[in-house]
């Protein structure tokens, strides 16, 4: 399948932390002055634009739940000119969001000293789309089929037609925008997006087939929150009270659904409220599921990054070497928030 080669892979290595963002606008969220008094500044440094994926975020400024915890939280976008993962290395935001898991893996393998603290999406949203005419609804349907991807979804591609036993060559695959016309036209027998991604997927209808890139067997976490090797060390009680803060928010945002898409569009003015609403129930399925039932917000496990690591180092993907599971993640700012996760788990 020559088309894999010709997709840029050093532009997937680069942009990796921009895969699937939904942009919005831009702009800083923090508490205010006078109720930031005493408090302990966070930064946190998104790998995109503003979205609802700072749901829970929001609302925990809002709601004064990360004031409770002793935080002023800042929130600082990012965007296709912004490189997030160096912004949080370097020290200027101690602790960053990034879109999609592996890019944890390939930072810390290329030297850069991040790992990942918690998952805000259980499951990653990322699927392929099918028309009910032409389904594609198991890997092996893919087979004699053309695809539509973007080029930082190439590694995905291959991660699921290598789990799943399909040759490369026995898939055709050709480059697709932003958009999702190629299936509507018939250009491509099926293309990818988010499945929160509510906005784009309209123009597919109810004619439509999903299959999760996590239903293939390539399980990746999204919303990924990271830090660094040195603000573990140095900061964590702040972290702490972020991470308390967070979950909070979150879970405010599940129970509280309406109000809280009024909070996101009034911090961020050009997020459209008719298309959040539409999209905040299924977010909340990726954010809460069975697995934070058990183990409360945010949850990670070892298997699940030990996984991805093997899938990633089988596809030659690290430029470094294989970061080891306790390189890329640590779960002690979810062991120290153990009780008040559960709670809205």
């Amino acid at each position: 399948m020559s088309n894999f080669t010709t997709m840029n892979r050093r532009g997937f290595l680069t942009n990796a932390a921009l895969m699937g963002g939904l942009a919005a606008s831009c702009n800083l969220l923090t508490v205010s002055g006078a109720d930031a008094q005493g408090l302990a500044k966070v930064r946190m440094q998104l790998g995109w634009l503003a979205s609802n994926g700072l749901l829970g975020e929001v609302v925990a400024i809002e709601k004064g739940f990360y004031a409770e915890q002793g935080i002023e939280l800042e929130i600082v976008p990012g965007g296709p000119n912004v490189d997030g993962v160096a912004g949080v290395a370097s020290g200027q935001s101690n602790v960053g969001q990034i879109s999609s898991s592996p890019s944890v893996m390939l930072a810390r393998s290329a030297g850069v000293p991040i790992k990942a603290i918690a998952a805000g999406y259980q499951k990653h949203p990322y699927a392929y789309f099918s028309k009910k005419s032409k389904p594609i609804a198991k890997p092996e349907d893919m087979v004699g089929k053309t695809v539509a991807i973007q080029p930082t979804g190439a590694i995905l591609l291959r991660a699921l037609l290598a789990k799943n036993g399909i040759g490369e060559d026995q898939v055709t695959v050709v480059n697709m925008g932003a958009d999702m016309n190629q299936l509507v036209t018939g250009q491509a027998d099926a293309v990818v997006g988010w499945l929160t991604n509510t906005n784009a997927l309209k123009v597919l209808g109810a004619d439509r087939v999903d299959m999760m890139l996590w239903d293939t067997g390539i399980q990746l976490y999204a919303n990924v929150y990271y830090t660094t090797d040195d603000q573990l060390a140095n900061n964590a009680e702040k972290l702490t009270g972020f991470m308390a803060g967070t979950a909070k928010g979150w879970g405010y945002a599940r129970d509280n659904q309406e109000e809280v898409v009024d909070i996101l569009v009034k911090a961020y003015p050009n997020l459209d409220k008719a298309s959040e609403l539409e999209a905040i129930g299924p977010l909340m399925k990726f954010a809460f599921n069975e697995t934070t039932a058990a183990n409360g917000w945010g949850a990670m496990s070892k298997e699940n990054w030990e996984a991805q690591i093997k899938t990633y180092a089988d596809l030659d993907q690290f430029k470094g070497t294989v970061p080891t599971v306790d390189d890329v993640m640590s779960l002690a700012l979810l062991d120290a928030t153990a009780d008040i996760r559960k709670q809205v788990g």
